[in-house]
């Protein structure tokens, strides 16, 4: 199986599930998944900023994942983390949306450029 393919199913099977239960149960949401979310934020916030200057010096055009992960994605997950159950229904709204792009996209890209679908072009 192929990288992309081991990312879309990543997000189809644990990032989407992740952001859905925190986006639905919001303040009930258990402690210890609010730590985590607050440490996922800071690593995807500090992979993303590497990885967006690593493409953005040898001019890939995928450049666009990694400054949705570092400008959105990380930072909403540190606040969310960090603000615990005093996190505004605004902010699990937005994470809830960001649930459901994601499950859309990465089912799309799945069955479009993996091994599973028809089309095997690289993206």
């Amino acid at each position: 199986m192929d990288t992309h393919s081991l990312v879309n199913l990543f997000h189809i099977l644990f990032v989407v599930p992740l952001f859905l239960y925190v986006g639905i149960s919001r303040t009930e949401t258990n402690r210890s998944v609010f730590n985590f979310i607050l440490v996922l934020g800071l690593f995807i916030t500090i992979y993303h900023l590497y990885k967006g200057y690593l493409r953005y010096v040898t001019g890939s055009p995928m450049v666009w994942v990694n400054f949705i992960h570092f400008f959105y994605i990380g930072p909403l997950l540190i606040y969310i983390g960090m603000k615990k159950e005093t996190t505004p229904r605004s902010a699990f709204e937005i994470l809830l949306l960001l649930a459901f792009a994601a499950g859309g996209y990465h089912l799309y890209n799945l069955a479009k450029y993996s091994t599973f679908g028809n089309n095997s072009a690289s993206q």
